[in-house]
């Protein structure tokens, strides 16, 4: 039997790149998402909202997806 894939339950999201310079919805977004300086990792549930909020500031974060046992 195949497996099925396993979905990641957390995502960590890093902010590598300031905000400075770019519009304040993408600033508040990064706020919102809890980066508030640079090298800051926040771990968040996997779920649409959260990804539609690292879409629209996928140029200033890094993200890495666990799957928690």
């Amino acid at each position: 039997m195949s497996k099925k894939p396993t979905k990641p339950e957390t995502l960590r999201i890093t902010l590598v790149k300031s905000a400075i310079g770019y519009p304040k919805r993408q600033k508040a977004t990064a706020r919102a998402l809890g980066l508030s300086r640079i090298n800051k990792t926040v771990s968040h549930p996997n779920n649409p909202e959260i990804r539609g909020m690292i879409e629209k500031i996928i140029h200033l974060v890094v993200v890495n997806e666990q799957v928690e046992k």
